[in-house]
């Protein structure tokens, strides 16, 4: 419930943002916020050639293409002038999002086609854990521990084995295996829950874990770095793992508190040093490298622990052969089975997907989202916090809507700040250590058809907020 309304003052408020800024003349054209395509030159006006300046007049009809340029630089946008049929358009800016129609057919090709392809890929994998006994195995492993943090899901439940799956590939970065394994969570949760329209207590808790993306290996993110020449694309691993963990730790009492976890349990707090232990080990082995030894141990874990995870499947499965035989089928038959369950879920998320995607992009190319990130940078900065940090607040504040247009405004302020500026590692630290929200609780309440999620939104919002201000004061302490 509250997530629908939420979409619907989206929608709501950017359409009279955009009405209103039409007929207040902000705004030339809004034929961009329904077929604009990312990154095009907004249309800002249009004049008889005879009233634009007389160097513009001179330079668009000397060019061949009848076209001019100016401002054309890093940090200012560029404006262009092209004359056509006695008047001359001028473009000014960039287009921050597709427009509605291009963004439903993008939500199509662009994401939810390479996702279904990952989750038949990782769905036929799983189906051979479950059919192989590799998942019942895990799920006895791991019971005693779960049975602390989800007192409702019964004992060596499958859902278990992928939740810690789940876990395992968000450690490492591993989005494309995560989401797969958070689905199969989610669709394995459900069978316990009964009222199928609520979310349960259990998903509620997996959902705010999921949120708070405890990271080990930020790949993408050192790889981004890398690209900008960072002098050491790796020195925001650290920030990184610390601010995803307080994340974490954070989501677990809050909703906790909320569901009466007992927090005084031998194994839960045994099970929580043990993994502060290996982080702080892991750190300490990553920081005896060298630069090289960094960069080509971070950038190989994460992909060879992924290939031993599916290579260990595949070798157990064979070695359980038998299992399938009972089951009156063959390994490939059940990945095949695995593969079209995946593909099932793929078709079912996608409206709920493309849904967020338009109401997201509406909400950006409005110029609400703007707006509200300018008023709300304003307000810091006159309350003292230094515009170091006001600059990276954009990314944190677009996160939770939208993975891409906050990785534009990461790449943005590192290009414009330098990446080892405070603003450039922060705006690293904010967009690794936070979750897409809105796009995952679409995507897996969605894949479930959840109605009411109860206070999952909230909760999770508050878990990216602690780990915005937990990056901050990280970041301050680090650089």
């Amino acid at each position: 419930m509250v997530l629908s309304r939420f979409w619907l003052v989206i929608f709501i408020s950017s359409i009279f943002f955009i009405v209103f800024g039409l007929f207040s003349s902000q705004y030339y054209s809004i034929d961009y916020v329904l077929n604009g395509k990312q990154g095009e030159p907004l249309l800002i006006g249009e004049k008889y050639l005879k009233e634009v300046p007389q160097f513009v007049q001179d330079s668009v009809q000397k060019a061949e293409d009848k076209t001019f340029v100016i401002n054309k630089n890093e940090k200012d946008a560029d404006t262009t002038y092209i004359y056509n049929n006695q008047t001359v358009k001028i473009y000014s800016g960039k287009q921050k999002a597709d427009g509605l129609l291009p963004m439903t057919k993008s939500s199509l090709f662009d994401l939810i086609l390479p996702l279904i392809a990952y989750l038949s890929f990782f769905c036929g994998i799983m189906e051979l854990l479950i059919i192989s006994g590799a998942s019942e195995r895990l799920a006895k492993k791991l019971s005693p521990l779960f049975a602390k943090v989800f007192p409702s899901i019964p004992k060596n439940h499958e859902s278990i084995s992928y939740m810690t799956l789940n876990f395992s590939a968000n450690f490492l970065g591993l989005d494309s295996a995560a989401t797969p394994f958070g689905l199969k969570a989610m669709q394995s949760l459900q069978e316990l829950n009964p009222d199928k329209d609520r979310a349960s207590d259990a998903q509620i808790m997996f959902m705010c874990l999921h949120a708070a993306g405890l990271t080990l290996i930020p790949t993408s993110i050192i790889g981004y770095r890398a690209a900008e020449h960072a002098a050491n694309p790796a020195d925001v691993m650290l920030p990184c793992i610390i601010t995803s963990f307080v994340g974490t730790i954070a989501a677990f009492i809050l909703v906790g508190i909320k569901q009466k976890v007992n927090f005084k349990s031998a194994s839960l707090l045994a099970a929580l040093m043990g993994v502060i232990g290996a982080i702080v080990g892991l750190l300490f082995y990553v920081n005896s490298l060298d630069l090289i030894g960094k960069n080509y141990f971070t950038s190989n874990l994460s992909g060879l622990l992924l290939i031993l995870i599916i290579g260990g499947t595949l070798i157990f499965s064979f070695v359980q052969e038998k299992k399938f035989v009972e089951q009156k089928t063959t390994i490939f038959d059940t990945f095949v089975s695995g593969a079209n369950n995946g593909l099932k879920t793929g078709v079912t998320i996608f409206p709920y997907v493309m849904g967020m995607l338009v109401a997201i992009s509406l909400f950006r190319n409005s110029g609400l989202f703007e707006n509200i990130s300018y008023g709300i940078s304003f307000l810091f900065a006159h309350l003292g916090v230094a515009k170091e940090i006001t600059d990276s607040l954009p990314v944190a504040m677009l996160r939770p809507f939208s993975s891409g247009g906050s990785r534009g405004f990461m790449i943005d302020a590192m290009k414009q700040f330098g990446p080892d500026s405070l603003t450039g590692r922060l705006s690293c630290i904010f967009q690794c250590s936070a979750e897409t929200t809105f796009y995952v609780i679409a995507v897996y309440f969605g894949s479930i058809n959840v109605k009411n999620t109860r206070y999952t939104l909230g909760m999770m919002l508050l878990v990216d907020l602690i780990c915005v201000i937990t990056a901050i004061f990280v970041a301050s302490w680090f650089f």
